[in-house]
């Protein structure tokens, strides 16, 4: 009788190194961007803010 198998972790998942940069090429202008903004800087200052009391 065969063993059952176990269930893949869905995020197990490997990926070419050339998607990766190509994502972190499209994703850091875009975070920049953010935290260049109004919201973005007052989204990081209550970041620090909460890491500072902890």
């Amino acid at each position: 009788m065969e063993k059952p198998k176990e269930p893949q972790n869905p995020y197990d998942v490997e990926l070419p190194q050339s998607i990766i940069e190509s994502f972190a090429r499209f994703l850091l202008p875009e975070i920049r961007k953010f935290y260049a903004s109004e919201e973005g800087q007052k989204t990081f200052r209550e970041w620090q803010e909460q890491h500072n009391n902890n």
